[in-house]
């Protein structure tokens, strides 16, 4: 977590670029509506005028007084496919888990599917294969499939983290990023609201 632009560039030459920037604050849930994510910064000077422009594009949409903690600087990952982990917890029936294609595909396709947590190996493969776009996780137009064994042990460590820790109230990963077989995934972006005491 960086708060000024030259802590930014400090942490960009240490993990190396290509890097990532987003903002990050308690009342910012959607980072990229506000102008809070820069992509594949690939200089110091990239990265110091990304910092500053972000700063000031954030407030300007969410007002001067928003609550900035500082802005995250990340590795850029490399090209994979989308997908989207979430978690709600009923008050009757615990926690609720969610998979699906993720990042700008959520909302447009809702093509998502539901399990109570928790579950076993065999349910996390099902929610997998439940989506209808999963003839594109299997590879289409010779692509090559995607790491789908990775994708249920993603689902199987998020529900044992949701059951284990009944003070998260709410949780998204996304984008949660898969590779081709063999080359696992990688979370991308995450949010965890925690219950009220």
């Amino acid at each position: 977590l960086a708060t000024s632009a030259d802590e930014a560039v400090e942490a960009a030459r240490r993990m190396e670029f290509p890097v990532v920037l987003k903002i990050s604050g308690p009342k910012i849930l959607h980072k990229t509506d506000v102008g809070g994510v820069k992509l594949n910064l690939a200089d110091e000077d990239a990265v110091r005028s990304g910092y500053n422009e972000m700063i000031a594009t954030v407030k300007e949409r969410m007002g001067s007084d928003v609550e900035i903690w500082g802005v995250l600087v990340q590795k850029m990952l490399p090209r994979g496919k989308e997908i989207i982990l979430g978690m709600t917890r009923d008050p009757r029936f615990g926690p609720l888990l969610m998979f699906g294609l993720g990042g700008i595909y959520t909302e447009a396709l809702r093509d998502v599917s539901f399990r109570l947590a928790p579950i076993r190996e065999n349910v996390a493969g099902e929610m997998v294969k439940d989506i209808r776009s999963y003839r594109l996780l299997e590879g289409v137009r010779g692509e090559r499939p995607s790491d789908l064994g990775a994708l249920a042990d993603c689902l199987l460590r998020l529900s044992q983290m949701v059951t284990t820790h009944p003070q998260i109230q709410e949780l998204d990963i996304n984008p949660l990023i898969v590779y081709p077989r063999g080359q696992g995934a990688m979370v991308a972006d995450a949010r965890v609201i925690l219950a009220e005491k």
